[in-house]
């Protein structure tokens, strides 16, 4: 089994398991919808053009190449614990970055609108907005539910989650909480919340996190008899999952210093409003309301 670990503690061979890989029909959208309706996810494996995403992950490692954050050749993604990013212009810096060509092409082709649009039974819109994720050795994500940053406009947002390279499990991979689409305990009390009169930050952060990291995820597991769920992810695959699915990552273990990388972007149906200005338009603001600058991936890597 893997060598893992999330918020710096060992998951035990009992408490880690597989993702489900999705092998149906692509053309088949009561199946893919289905599967998103049980387990809150869906991976598809080897459905994005390879030598696309990795074409991304070039583009974006050069980058940081550039400033000195990944050791040459960029593609490997090594990190090298230094930077020479321009701290006063890290919001320009990493609004580039996330929208360069390549990378672009990964997460708004005509691939992955084809694939979306088939689940959601209607075509797919993806928001302007991307979640571009480098992630140098040390603690991962803490998890939390989608729903909160998104609520009150589309009801049918799905997260489109892209590893641009390969990325085993102890280079720190997404993780979500087997079964916690049906944890009602979690999920009511975001659901119930007015984000029309309260969609400040600082609100929506707690919604998000706060209750779901009362206890170590470990824990979690253990006290909810299910399991942090994961793989070993190719360049090519897609993991796409609803709001209401609690994941995270992993912890970077990597023993070579390799920089996980991976984007997320929000997909939802073309005929819904896509107004909002933190996910929509030239310069979409975020949910902190500072655009790309406000992302962890402005911050350097060292």
């Amino acid at each position: 089994m893997w060598h893992s670990s999330i918020q710096q503690r060992e998951i035990p061979p009992d408490v880690i398991g597989p993702l489900r890989e999705y092998d149906g029909d692509l053309l088949d959208q009561q199946g893919l919808a289905a599967t998103v309706a049980d387990n809150g996810y869906l991976l598809l494996r080897d459905v994005l053009d390879r030598d696309q995403v990795l074409s991304a992950r070039g583009e974006v490692m050069q980058r940081l190449a550039d400033v000195g954050e990944i050791r040459v050749p960029a593609i490997e993604g090594i990190a090298s614990g230094v930077s020479g990013r321009d701290e006063q212009q890290l919001g320009t810096f990493w609004a580039e970055v996330s929208n360069g060509p390549a990378l672009r092409q990964a997460t708004h082709g005509s691939r992955i609108v084809e694939l979306i649009s088939t689940l959601l039974g209607q075509p797919a819109r993806p928001h302007d907005l991307v979640y571009l994720r480098p992630m140098a050795p040390g603690p991962g994500t803490r998890l939390h539910y989608d729903f909160p940053f998104f609520a009150g406009f589309s009801d049918q947002i799905h997260t489109a989650w892209i590893p641009l390279g390969d990325v085993p499990v102890e280079d720190g991979g997404l993780v979500v909480m087997e079964k916690s689409n049906q944890f009602d305990d979690l999920i009511d009390p975001i659901r119930q919340l007015d984000y029309q009169q309260g969609r400040d930050n600082e609100t929506i952060q707690a919604a998000a996190y706060e209750k779901q990291n009362d206890q170590h995820p470990v824990d979690l597991a253990k006290d909810r008899g299910a399991r942090l769920l994961t793989t070993d992810f190719r360049a090519g695959d897609l993991l796409v999952f609803n709001m209401f699915l609690l994941h995270g990552s992993l912890d970077n273990l990597s023993p070579q210093g390799r920089v996980r990388l991976s984007c997320d972007v929000r997909y939802q149906p073309a005929a819904d409003p896509y107004d909002d200005p933190r996910y929509f338009g030239a310069q979409p603001l975020g949910s902190k309301g500072g655009g790309y600058g406000d992302m962890r991936g402005a911050q350097p890597l060292a």
